[in-house]
């Protein structure tokens, strides 16, 4: 089964990280993500841009609108994402607790939808 570990940060806790600190949470993240890779248990991550570098889309009424980012008004902001695999939500969960960035915001676990049951189930 495959989740999606979306990394949450909060700007104001990087902030109060010890110089260096930052980059050798990455370094460290980056090897264990080869280790995961390896494993196949890492199926692909990303890092995002600032959300200042973001553009939000929404249509109502037959109306479109583009706006600039930031967007909300929080102080954890989606910093990237691990598509893992895993046997369960508890097992997921487990795989989210090896990454340093719960520290300093939160990971939300969310089980990936099947796509193909989907595509199934409307005929498409």
């Amino acid at each position: 089964m495959q989740f999606l570990l979306l990394v949450y940060t909060d700007d104001s806790l990087l902030a109060e990280l010890p110089p260096g600190k930052f980059d050798a949470h990455m370094r460290e993240c980056l090897q264990h993500a080869d280790g995961l890779q390896a494993r196949g248990t890492l199926l692909g991550y990303q890092q995002l841009e600032a959300p200042a570098t973001a553009k939000a889309l929404r249509i109502r009424g037959g109306q479109t609108q583009v706006l600039d980012g930031p967007f909300a008004e929080t102080k954890e902001v989606l910093a990237g994402f691990n598509l893992v695999e895993a046997a369960s939500m508890d097992e997921a969960v487990s795989l989210a607790q090896e990454w340093p960035w719960a520290r300093y915001g939160c990971i939300e676990v969310r089980p990936v939808r099947d796509v193909a049951a989907v595509r199934r189930r409307v005929g498409a």
